[in-house]
């Protein structure tokens, strides 16, 4: 079965490593990422804010016209601004629902578009957060984002049974994973995020996930018969 796979926040973490573990696994694998460090062939650089992403996009799924199998993998993402409201900046703000809510939707709404009317198996999957079910002060912002991803996702998984071709969707909680974004947490201030005692202890007791395991559990759900069954999921939820 020839299957493509689109995932943006391709370079590194969990994008990363979903990404590799799925050209292993010998399907073709089309990586969007602002950079590519490590030079590889199958990343377009592209900030998914741009409008350049939902041309690419479209290029990308017309390159790979007769597929039996899409899937867009929603992965990249932003955890800043940290911070209790009235401590961040208004501009970052809109730059966290610009990558982490904008991009997403416009890249779900071309997938759909071009693939709507196709007779194949068309998947989205979007990477949120149990910080998007569960309050956490200072995430005020991060939360938001996430909870609004879930929701867009609930909505579109009802749209879709409604169709003749329906693609399937989810937005999936992929645990606490030590990737440069919980660096980033725990560089933060427990003035700007109170819970940050938390997430030290997290590093310090070796209880997060790895990039690679995560991306596992993620791709053996996205390509399993659960996939279409729920528009929200969480990882640590799975057998």
């Amino acid at each position: 079965m020839k299957e493509v796979y689109i995932v943006t926040g391709a370079s590194r973490g969990i994008g990363h490593a979903v990404a590799t573990q799925l050209e292993q696994q010998g399907h073709t694998v089309v990586r969007m990422a602002r950079s590519n460090p490590n030079e590889l062939d199958n990343l377009i650089e592209c900030d998914v804010t741009s409008e350049r992403a939902a041309e690419l996009l479209k290029d990308v799924l017309k390159t790979y016209e007769g597929s039996e199998a899409y899937t867009l993998i929603n992965n990249a993402g932003i955890v800043e601004p940290i911070g209790v409201m009235g401590l961040v900046e208004n501009d970052v703000i809109a730059r966290a629902i610009e990558v982490n809510v904008t991009a997403p939707i416009q890249l779900a709404n071309t997938f759909i578009q071009q693939l709507q009317n196709v007779k194949a198996t068309k998947r989205i999957m979007n990477i949120s957060s149990g910080a998007g079910r569960k309050t956490y002060d200072g995430w005020g912002v991060y939360g938001t984002t996430k909870a609004a991803i879930d929701h867009f996702s609930r909505i579109v998984f009802d749209e879709q049974k409604k169709m003749t071709q329906p693609i399937d969707i989810v937005a999936i909680a992929p645990g606490i994973i030590d990737t440069d974004m919980q660096t980033v947490i725990r560089s933060s201030s427990a003035e700007s995020f109170p819970p940050l005692q938390r997430f030290l202890d997290y590093k310090e007791e070796g209880t997060l996930a790895t990039p690679e395991e995560t991306a596992e559990r993620l791709i053996a759900y996205v390509q399993s018969d659960r996939m279409g069954t729920e528009p929200t999921a969480d990882v640590r939820d799975l057998s």
